[in-house]
C-alpha cells in the first residue's frame, strides 16, 4: 500500500486528488494539508511515501515545504503539481529534492502513474518542459566549479551513463545504447547514484546540467528519441 498526502491551499482541488486516489486499491491518503506548514507538520507526523505538493500555497511555499520534508531524511517523495509548464519553483523544487513534476491539468491515469513510479523510487518529470526548463535555467548559472569537480568520482563508463539518464533514457533503453546488459546499467546508476548522494533521476539530471557534463543546447547521447514521460 502506498500512502499519500495531498497539500494543496484550495479545498475542491484537494478533495479531487484525495478521492481519485483514494479509489485506488493500492493507494492510501493519509491526509490533506491546506499550506507548507501543515505538509511538514502532516509529513512528519504521518510518514506517507509520497507527498503531493502545491507550489504556490500561503504561510510556506511548497518550495520550502519540499526542502524541508525531504531534507528530514525520512524516505518520503515529493510530487510537485503545477498549472504553469515553466515555472521559476518547479526549479528550485527540483534542486531542492522533489522526485518530479506533473501538471495539474495532466489526465487522472497520469496522476495516479506518478504517485507510484515516485513511491517506486524514480523519477517523474512532465515530458513536454523538464529539459528545456533544466536548460533555460542552468543556461542563467555560471558553471558550478565544485559541482565539476564531483564527476571526477565516476568513470568513463558512469559518466555515460548518466549522460543518458539526463537525456531521460530508461535503463533498458541505456543499455541499448552502450550495448550492455540491464542489470549492469542498474548497477552503474546505483553507483552514480551513491558517489554523488543523489536521491533519484531528478536530481541526476539537475546535477548533469549544473556540472557541465551536459551541456545546455547540445543534446546528450540518446536524446533524439525526443522527451516522454519517463519513470
Amino acid at each position: 500500500m502506498i500512502t499519500v498526502l495531498v497539500a494543496d491551499d484550495q479545498a475542491m482541488i484537494r478533495a479531487g486528488f484525495a478521492a481519485l486516489l483514494s479509489a485506488q486499491p493500492d493507494l492510501q491518503v493519509l491526509g490533506q494539508a491546506r499550506d507548507g506548514l501543515e505538509a511538514v507538520a502532516a509529513a512528519r507526523e504521518l510518514r506517507p511515501d509520497v507527498v503531493l505538493m502545491d507550489v504556490r500555497m500561503p504561510n510556506l511555499d511548497g518550495l520550502e515545504a519540499t526542502r524541508r520534508i525531504t531534507g528530514a531524511g525520512r524516505g518520503t517523495k515529493v510530487l510537485i503539481l503545477t498549472t504553469f509548464d515553466i515555472d521559476d519553483y518547479v526549479y528550485a523544487a527540483l534542486r531542492g529534492g522533489a522526485s518530479g513534476f506533473l501538471l495539474k491539468d495532466a489526465p487522472p491515469e497520469d496522476l495516479i502513474t506518478a504517485v507510484r513510479v515516485v513511491a517506486d523510487g524514480q523519477a517523474l518529470l512532465a515530458p513536454s518542459v523538464t529539459r528545456r526548463l533544466i536548460e533555460e535555467f542552468t543556461s542563467r548559472r555560471p558553471l558550478d566549479e565544485a559541482e565539476s569537480l564531483r564527476l571526477n568520482a565516476l568513470t568513463g563508463r558512469e559518466r555515460d551513463v548518466l549522460r543518458l539518464v539526463a537525456a531521460g533514457l530508461s535503463n533498458a533503453e541505456i543499455a541499448g545504447e552502450l550495448t550492455i546488459a540491464e542489470e549492469t546499467v542498474k548497477s552503474h546508476v546505483g553507483r552514480v547514484f551513491g558517489k554523488l548522494a543523489l536521491r533519484d533521476r531528478a536530481q541526476a539530471v539537475v546535477f548533469a546540467y549544473e556540472s557541465g557534463l551536459v551541456v545546455a543546447g547540445s543534446p546528450p547521447p540518446g536524446a533524439r528519441r525526443g522527451p516522454r514521460l519517463r519513470s
